[in-house]
């Protein structure tokens, strides 16, 4: 019996916690992995492959992100960190019945920063906001409502196609890498470069979103990359450039970070 009782206090205990988390405004609770947030929309006359915003991807579809893409708020987006970081976002019919699709689910990937208006708008911090492409909102939200719904969010893994892609930017002395098509976590912590005529990874600083720079000329040598994702995972991506390459060109790796 003292089992049994202990079982069911157990058991109501987390079912209260579960509405409080479902409840309760303004905070950003957390249940079984799953967080309070809220969403919104934007672009909706816009071609949502070019919603590369903040995060410096230019083209989704091009980066491997396709159309179901978010802006993040600052308690979120980390300063950039958050970049091609993948979320699994449902709505919250327990909290808006009337425009949450029921049993509905979309996997967006982090592209822009969400802006904060210090005014108490949706992305002010601390608030957790999506402010989601046109299509991904409306796989989880009913057309018609122009608001924000209530979500709940957590953390996966991001699936993509094909390898890593490393696309060339800057001038001579100013190399920037924009890394797109990132698996695993999604989300990169740190980078290095090794030029052919090198034998040392030299680490590159992140420059803004998904762009990292090199002070040093790089032109006309095989280039090797080696990445560490906010999971710890790393991996090394060699000879993946041809000594060939020229800025604005995009190579894509073989090698791919596993869930």
């Amino acid at each position: 019996m003292a089992i049994l009782g202990y079982t069911c206090n157990r058991v109501f205990i987390l079912n209260v916690v579960l509405v409080i988390c479902v409840f309760l405004e303004g905070i950003n609770c957390q249940s079984n992995g799953w967080i309070n947030a809220r969403a919104t929309f934007y672009g909706g006359n816009q071609n949502p492959s070019t919603l590369g915003g903040a995060c410096g991807y230019e083209n989704s579809y091009a980066a491997g992100f396709g159309v179901n893409t978010a802006a993040l708020s600052g308690a979120l987006y980390r300063g950039g960190e958050a970049c091609g970081a993948c979320y699994q976002v449902i709505c919250n019919r327990q909290l808006d019945s009337k425009w949450c699709l029921r049993r509905a689910s979309v996997t967006v990937t982090a592209t822009n920063f969400c802006p904060s208006n210090n005014q108490g708008g949706w992305c002010d911090p601390p608030r957790h906001h999506f402010d989601m492409s046109t299509p991904a909102f409306f796989r989880i939200a009913r057309q018609g409502n122009e608001g924000v719904v209530p979500v709940l969010y957590r953390r996966v893994g991001c699936r993509r196609s094909g390898g890593v892609r490393f696309t060339l930017k800057g001038q001579p002395n100013f190399n920037m890498i924009m890394i797109t098509n990132v698996g695993g976590s999604g989300d990169i912590k740190s980078a290095w470069i090794r030029g052919s005529r090198s034998r040392i990874w030299s680490p590159m600083h992140r420059n803004w979103g998904a762009n990292w720079q090199t002070n040093f000329d790089v032109s006309t040598q095989t280039l090797s990359f080696r990445i560490t994702l906010l999971d710890g995972k790393t991996t090394e991506f060699l000879n993946v450039v041809p000594s060939s390459w020229k800025f604005g060109q995009t190579f894509s790796s073989t090698k791919q970070f596993s869930q």
